[in-house]
């Protein structure tokens, strides 16, 4: 009983002074150009985080694409042309720009 006492303490204490690790995020913004009711705007994802698959939330749900990808962030993004990472894909280092013919939904970050 002792014995499960003194594990149990020690595991919290554990716990307790594990140290936090913040989220992984590519630095920098994202930016690319959608359809809107009055013609073309402007979306940015702002230091997005790394790793995790992002639809482009302007037209999760529409049938339509976001294109003219500007990639001002640290990290390569690949952009997919389906919603949820999905479909055809392609890579954009940082830095990099794509045209307005150069369509996606989705995009993850490196």
């Amino acid at each position: 009983m002792i014995t499960r006492t003194a594990t149990t303490a020690l595991a919290a204490l554990t716990l307790t002074l594990a140290p936090c690790f913040p989220a992984v995020a590519a630095t920098g913004t994202f930016a690319y150009s959608f359809p809107a009711s009055y013609g073309t705007d402007t979306g940015h994802l702002h230091n997005p985080r790394s790793g995790a698959c992002i639809d482009i939330p302007e037209i999760r749900y529409s049938d339509d694409s976001a294109h003219t990808p500007r990639n001002d962030t640290d990290s390569t993004a690949t952009l997919f042309m389906g919603p949820d990472c999905s479909g055809p894909y392609y890579s954009l280092r940082p830095g990099g720009r794509g045209s307005d013919r150069l369509f996606l939904r989705s995009v993850v970050f490196s």
